[in-house]
């Protein structure tokens, strides 16, 4: 063959192979998540986007997280500058609320997989007005009691069901001796609050029938389903221990894991670094109902969402994922990786914790509503849920009565909420 003919059918290979290698590049998509959630990446990195891009082999998942104190300043400035990933992170409610407004969150309420959420799930990335979701729900954090098994055990406590029950509890600890009752601080304020009244108080104001009367200003803080569970609150003070005034949130973590408590109002999210830290076995219980076949209610908080940026540039790709996110396969995976965090999704999880199965369990016993004070009600000055903190924990050392607080949180929102001026 001439050295040009050879020359020619070389050029040729050559061009076949550069289309080739071009279109096999052009088949894989890279999707890039922002996330806040730092202490997730190497779950993330080894066991939910491999199971992904097995069942996805043209895209490719990186998971590049943020430092969470930094997360809405960066992920803002990267929005603006047209340089974030595919998909964000979302946080409940308002922050992500504003992304949405601001055009950088697409609408997601038409994939598929939105269909396996509940509107509980649905309403911390929603509108107001539920028309649009702007993010697939990932995970909810549950409130309740964390109790020492073996203390209980020692000292014949059954699990109580009913406040009456839970208070001779507390009593029977507190006549022992060796263990203080409860642990939980209120120098820091929202835990009063969040593992206190939140947890607590659906049982009086019946959940998300009295959340969203709140809402629509048919009801009041004044009102006695609202003031109510700061007087059962109040009854705490008696079992948290000297100085629990001075007790930070780390404070009462010790006092539990450590075995010198017996009792710790808490949030599901405590469950990996209790399992880690306390060598007691450990039960959880709901919170008690005030009577003996009443209805229960459970806070199963929205924590964690994933949307979709409005200028990626593989919406097909980052809808895909955003599908699989509302996947049995997915609720099962991140459920059981991260103990505590619970799916949002209609599916049946079977998780691996038993501190967590029971947790999770609750939801076929009670309704599940969120936390009273995080859809539209802390949107002013003053804010309400900071203002609830403080409430809280002034109540529990008997600073304020509950019926002080109601009336100071009511007066409040009065001063910006026009619907709770009815």
């Amino acid at each position: 063959m001439k050295q040009g003919k050879i020359h020619n059918v070389l050029m040729a290979a050559t061009v076949i192979l550069a289309t080739g290698i071009g279109s096999a590049a052009a088949q894989t998509v890279t999707l890039t998540i922002e996330s806040w959630r730092n202490d997730d990446l190497q779950i993330w990195q080894e066991k939910i986007i491999p199971a992904f891009e097995a069942a996805n082999p043209g895209i490719k998942v990186k998971f590049a997280p943020t430092a969470p104190a930094e997360y809405n300043a960066i992920l803002n400035s990267k929005l603006q500058a047209g340089s974030a990933g595919d998909l964000i992170t979302c946080r409940p409610f308002d922050a992500s609320l504003s992304l949405y407004n601001d055009g950088h969150l697409a609408p997601v309420q038409d994939l598929d997989g939105m269909k396996n959420f509940g509107s509980v799930a649905k309403s911390g990335w929603s509108t107001d007005d539920g028309s649009v979701t702007f993010c697939v729900p990932m995970a909810s954090v549950i409130h309740g009691f964390i109790y020492n098994k073996d203390a209980f055990d020692e000292l014949g406590i059954p699990v109580p069901a009913t406040e009456a029950e839970f208070f001779a509890a507390l009593d029977k600890i507190k006549a022992d001796g060796n263990y203080i009752p409860m642990a939980m601080g209120t120098a820091d304020q929202w835990e009063a609050a969040t593992m206190g009244y939140q947890n607590i108080g659906p049982n009086y104001w019946k959940g998300e029938e009295g959340r969203l009367a709140l809402i629509a200003g048919d009801q009041k803080l004044t009102d006695e389903n609202w003031v109510m569970p700061y007087a059962t609150l109040a009854k705490w003070k008696d079992y948290l221990g000297d100085g629990f005034e001075a007790q930070s949130y780390p404070d009462s973590q010790n006092l539990f894991t450590l075995g010198r408590a017996a009792i710790y109002p808490a949030g599901s999210w405590e469950i990996t670094g209790f399992n880690a830290q306390a060598d007691f076995k450990t039960g959880a219980f709901i919170p008690p109902v005030q009577n003996a076949g009443d209805t229960c209610y459970i806070s199963d908080h929205v924590d964690i969402a994933l949307g979709m940026n409005t200028k990626t540039e593989h919406p097909e790709a980052a809808k895909t994922f955003l599908n699989w996110v509302g996947s049995a396969e997915f609720a099962a995976l991140y459920s059981n990786a991260l103990p505590g965090f619970f799916s949002l999704s209609n599916h049946n999880v079977t998780l691996e914790d038993p501190l967590a199965q029971e947790f999770v369990s609750w939801r076929g016993k009670c309704s599940s509503t969120i936390r009273s004070t995080y859809q539209i009600l802390s949107r002013g000055t003053p804010n309400l849920e900071n203002e609830t903190w403080a409430a809280s924990a002034s109540v529990i050392k008997g600073t304020e009565t509950p019926e002080a607080a109601g009336k100071r949180l009511q007066d409040g929102l009065n001063a910006w909420y026009k619907p709770a001026m009815k």
